[in-house]
């Protein structure tokens, strides 16, 4: 018989960009995802927070699918089953910490057993983990449940793939906000188990002042000094610098980060050395981040000296990782 999965109570950590740039470890307290294959780099603590609002979203979205009621229920009425989850193709796995709580939103007795933690590599045919529970509950909630994983699975193996380009340098490899709507949290927690880190969750996170901030405040100066005297005191300010102008503008009005876009790897070699040397003579520190960089061209990057380097592809270019969950005919 399964043993019912361990129940987690699962703490948020904010992002903490700046820290992890320079190498603060996360709390120990939090669950972390295991190293992905071929990186010898610690994966950062990964955890998946189970929020009201995360729990709504489950219900919600188990109701799209099931609607007015799934009809095929009736065919497996009153009927106990177990079921378990295959790997169709290599990568990495995602998304194993929201089956217990989404299948007992429809049979609060279900017992799971997870032969699989999240973050870690898996190979074509591997069996995931298992599920006892009504037919018609396993039946019920299976594509929804394996829609998720798919997903989370698709970039965390995505993800993995970009920062194996970067291991050994030192650089890390960040996110951004182009996530699908309504499943940010989950995608930016599966670029963590991917070994990616994540940048803003949103923009309360920290500020970030774009091209259109600095067209309508003023400029470089004017716009940092304005967030400083609103925002609160451990709030972080990046720009976004198009030119070595606007870079060294910002260092000098005191930014905390300075995201380089579009840079070329060329261009950002010659740069960075005089960025950093800028900021130490005005006695501060400061990130240097990496933006509108190819996948095939990261290890060039990487190479220029700069501390970050931010990326939507795992997100924006990531197939779904093939899962399927197959029934067998008797409880052992």
């Amino acid at each position: 018989m399964l043993v019912p999965a361990r129940r987690i109570r699962w703490r948020f950590s904010p992002v903490r960009l700046l820290a992890l740039a320079h190498g603060q470890p996360a709390s120990s307290s939090i669950p972390a995802c295991p190293s992905v294959t071929g990186s010898k780099t610690a994966v950062p603590a990964a955890s998946l927070p189970l929020t009201p609002q995360l729990l709504e979203q489950l219900r919600s979205w188990l109701a799209e699918d099931l609607g007015r009621g799934d009809l095929s229920a009736a065919a497996v009425a009153g009927v106990s089953a177990q079921a378990h989850w295959l790997a169709k193709a290599p990568g990495v796995f995602c998304g194993g910490v929201l089956v217990e709580p989404l299948f007992r939103l429809l049979d609060p007795a279900v017992q799971l057993r997870l032969l699989v933690a999240d973050g870690e590599p898996v190979g074509a045919g591997q069996r995931l983990l298992e599920l006892h529970g009504t037919a018609a509950a396993l039946v019920a909630a299976e594509r929804t449940a394996l829609n998720l994983a798919m997903r989370l699975s698709g970039i965390a193996t995505a993800t993995a793939a970009l920062v194996a380009q970067l291991e050994g340098t030192g650089v890390r490899l960040a996110d951004t906000r182009k996530t699908t709507p309504g499943l940010r949290v989950l995608e930016k927690y599966a670029v963590r188990c991917g070994g990616g880190l994540n940048h803003r969750l949103g923009l309360d996170d920290a500020a970030m002042l774009k091209e259109n901030h600095l067209a309508w405040s003023g400029g470089v100066g004017p716009a940092i000094a304005a967030v400083r005297a609103a925002a609160p005191w451990p709030a972080r300010v990046i720009v976004e610098a198009e030119t070595a102008i606007e870079a060294e503008a910002a260092v000098r009005a005191g930014a905390d980060g300075v995201l380089l876009d579009e840079f070329s790897p060329a261009e950002l070699t010659a740069l960075v050395p005089q960025l950093r040397q800028l900021a130490a003579t005005c006695g501060r520190s400061v990130v240097l981040e990496a933006s509108g960089v190819q996948p095939e061209l990261l290890s060039a990057y990487a190479a220029s000296g700069i501390d970050l380097i931010s990326s939507s592809a795992p997100m924006t270019r990531a197939p779904w990782l093939d899962l399927s969950m197959r029934f067998e005919p008797a409880w052992a």
